[in-house]
C-alpha cells in the first residue's frame, strides 16, 4: 500500500519551493519506469496493484511540483492538513474593480465587439496580465522567503497567510483574461509555464 501522500515526498525533496525542475523530472522518470505497470506483468495482483497506485501517485506529484503555482498552492493544503489546490478567497479590494470589468465586457457583448470596443478590451487584458504578472512575482518572491523559514524552523504560518491573497488575486486575474479572451475570440498564454521557482 501507498503510504505517501506528501508529493514532495514523493521525489524526496524538502517541503521548499524552489525546486530544480531538471533534476524533479529526470527524477519522476527514474520512477515512472521503476512502478509503471507494465514492468509488473509477473508480479503478484497485489503487487500490480501497488504499483498502478504508486504510479498515479507519482504523475499527480509530478504535475502538482512541475508548476510554481500550483507548487504553492499545493504546499498550502499541505502545510494547513487541507485539500491541495484550495481556492483562497477572493480580495476585497479587487470585488469592486472586477465587476466594473465584468459589467464593461457584458455590455460590450450585449452591443457587439466592434473595433472600438475590441481595442478597449484589449487595453484592458494587457493591464490585468500586467497585474498578475506582479502578483505572480510578489508570489515567487514569498516563495524564497518560505525556503529561509524552512532552513531555519522559521514562522511559516504567517508565510502561508501571506501567500493567499496574493493566489486569489492572480486567479481573479486569470479568470477576467480568460472571459476577455473569449469576447475577443482570442486566446491568450493564462499560466505561468514551468519556470525555475
Amino acid at each position: 500500500m501507498v503510504t505517501s501522500a506528501d508529493y514532495f515526498e514523493v521525489f524526496g525533496l524538502p517541503r521548499k519551493l524552489e525546486v530544480n525542475l531538471d533534476e524533479l523530472q529526470q527524477r519522476f522518470y527514474e520512477l515512472s519506469r521503476k512502478y509503471h505497470p507494465d514492468v509488473s506483468m509477473r508480479a503478484t495482483p497485489a503487487e500490480q496493484a501497488e504499483n498502478l497506485e504508486r504510479s498515479a501517485l507519482i504523475n499527480r506529484a509530478y504535475r502538482a511540483l512541475r508548476d510554481p503555482i500550483t507548487r504553492v498552492e499545493y504546499l498550502i493544503g499541505l502545510e494547513e492538513g487541507g485539500s491541495p489546490g484550495i481556492q483562497p478567497k477572493a480580495p476585497a479590494n479587487l470585488l469592486e474593480e472586477i465587476l466594473e470589468i465584468q459589467e464593461t465586457l457584458t455590455d460590450a457583448k450585449a452591443d457587439g465587439v466592434d473595433e472600438t470596443a475590441r481595442q478597449k478590451l484589449r487595453e484592458e487584458r494587457q493591464r490585468l496580465a500586467q497585474r498578475r504578472e506582479e502578483e505572480e512575482q510578489a508570489l515567487f518572491a514569498l516563495a524564497r522567503e518560505w525556503d529561509t523559514a524552512e532552513d531555519s524552523n522559521g514562522e511559516k504560518k504567517r508565510l502561508l497567510d501571506r501567500f493567499k491573497p496574493h493566489l486569489a488575486a492572480r486567479a481573479y486575474f486569470t479568470t477576467v483574461i480568460n472571459d476577455l479572451d473569449e469576447a475577443l475570440g482570442e486566446e491568450t498564454r493564462t499560466n505561468v509555464s514551468h519556470r525555475r521557482h
